[in-house]
């Protein structure tokens, strides 16, 4: 809409339109490096500094969201003492998981990837980054009302973070431990938050492994209408 007049709340989009060629270039250069990201659980001990932490955060809060209500809430942990609480209560979890919760169709296809009860990357990494989806929201009235597609938003959000942490350089894991309620009362967060995603931080391990697997191509995972 255009009515040759500014919106009040209305400002003008940036937008550099590049040619063709560095489209094609920047589109590749970035599937390449994204292709070459893999999921490790073996982390380095290795310091990594908080501003790059900050800095992945900030990329993840660009994230479009339902509404604009950026229903996100991003704890990053260093402290050493609170890593072990969250691997203590993170590993009770996992051992009733492994030993009594799974069904066998979900243990079948976790096999190949060699997952356990033990989560030394909780530990090990520099830094774990908690995402908590914040179901609801307190309104200017004072009362509570939910958000929309939090869900959703906190999902592309966290995509984000992923691609920027390896973007620079570094290794994520995205480790959900369920029930995950515990992860609300270690970092003292509200009850409106949940957590959704854990994520150690860093470098890897000299000798980190990774699953030998293929991902599926571009024909299994699309569909074209022209």
């Amino acid at each position: 809409m255009n009515t040759g007049e500014e919106e009040s709340g209305f400002i003008d989009l940036f937008f550099e339109e590049l040619p063709p060629e560095e489209m094609s270039s920047r589109a590749e250069l970035f599937y390449q490096k994204m292709n070459n990201r893999r999921t490790t659980r073996h982390f380095s001990t290795r310091e990594v500094s908080r501003s790059l932490i900050e800095s992945a955060i900030k990329t993840a809060g660009t994230s479009p969201s339902g509404a604009h209500l950026q229903p996100w809430t991003f704890v990053a942990i260093s402290n050493q003492e609170l890593k072990r609480k969250i691997r203590q209560a993170a590993e009770e979890e996992e051992i009733k998981t492994y030993s009594e919760r799974m069904p066998e169709a979900w243990a079948e296809v976790l096999r190949p990837l060699g997952t356990d009860a033990v989560k030394e990357h909780i530990t090990d990494a520099p830094w774990v980054v908690v995402l908590f989806r914040q179901k609801k929201r307190l309104r200017d009235n004072g009362k509570w009302s939910p958000t929309y597609y939090s869900q959703e938003s906190c999902g592309i959000a966290a995509g984000l973070f992923i691609a920027a942490i390896h973007n620079m350089g570094l290794v994520t894991l995205t480790h959900t431990p369920s029930p995950m309620g515990f992860l609300r009362e270690i970092l003292q967060r509200p009850e409106h938050e949940h957590a959704m995603l854990l994520m150690p931080v860093g470098f890897p391990a000299d000798a980190a492994k990774i699953p030998d697997l293929d991902r599926k191509s571009l024909y299994d995972i699309s569909d074209f209408f022209e």
